[in-house]
């Protein structure tokens, strides 16, 4: 990687920062907060309901967001889990489906507030946009916080557990087979690794990214 590459990667990780990290954190938050709506109130006794970045903070899922940022096509990060406790629920597969459904959710929805506030942008001088830092700034931050709250949304809707879509399949399956799918979860990190390593993660996810983002600028009139 040349030096002018790196910085402008190191760029992108500086500009991208604000709206991962917050798509990261409002995820966790969706999920504690629909428990909560469904009777858990673990989450909101934890501290978790807050958008402080403090104690959502995972080292791993950091790290893994300027690896991505980086030497990724699409960018991704996580924060600590919220920890949910299905006992409070008064039926334990509607309420654990709308609290995995919560999360991506959020982000779909923090994806679409940044189209919003791109195209409120657009409205400012061309010469303010395009030949001043901060213009730059907005203008590629707003772009970056439709990307990737839409990639954030994507990977955890996939149906592999823990991940969300792996939960919410878990759900919608019959009994006995959801059993069964449950034992995916031992290989659930392992199955993502060789997902992103071969290329596949890739394939499935850009076409929806950028099918998403087409539909967020379109909404908004871009």
């Amino acid at each position: 990687m040349s030096d002018l590459h790196l910085a402008a990667k190191i760029s992108y990780v500086a500009v991208a920062f604000v709206p991962v990290l917050l798509g990261i954190i409002l995820h966790e938050v969706a999920h504690g907060w629909a428990a909560l709506r469904c009777g858990d109130p673990t989450a909101r006794m934890l501290g978790r309901l807050t958008l402080n970045p403090v104690p959502h903070i995972d080292p791993a899922g950091t790290a893994v967001f300027v690896f991505t940022a980086l030497f990724s096509p699409f960018v991704f990060g996580w924060a600590k889990p919220v920890p949910v406790n299905p006992r409070y629920f008064r039926n334990y597969r509607r309420d654990m489906l709308l609290v995995s459904a919560a999360g991506p959710l959020s982000n779909m929805v923090l994806a679409m507030l940044f189209a919003v506030a791109l195209r409120l942008l657009l409205f400012a001088p061309a010469e303010f946009l395009m030949n001043t830092s901060t213009g730059k700034f907005l203008l590629e931050m707003c772009q970056i916080g439709i990307s990737a709250n839409f990639a954030l949304a994507w990977i955890n809707l996939l149906p592999i557990p823990p991940l969300d879509g792996g939960r919410i399949l878990e759900m919608l399956l019959p009994g006995q087979i959801s059993l069964q799918f449950q034992r995916v979860e031992r290989y659930g990190f392992l199955l993502l690794v060789l997902l992103l390593a071969s290329g596949l993660m890739s394939s499935i996810l850009l076409p929806l990214i950028r099918g998403s983002w087409n539909f967020a600028l379109w909404v908004v009139g871009i």
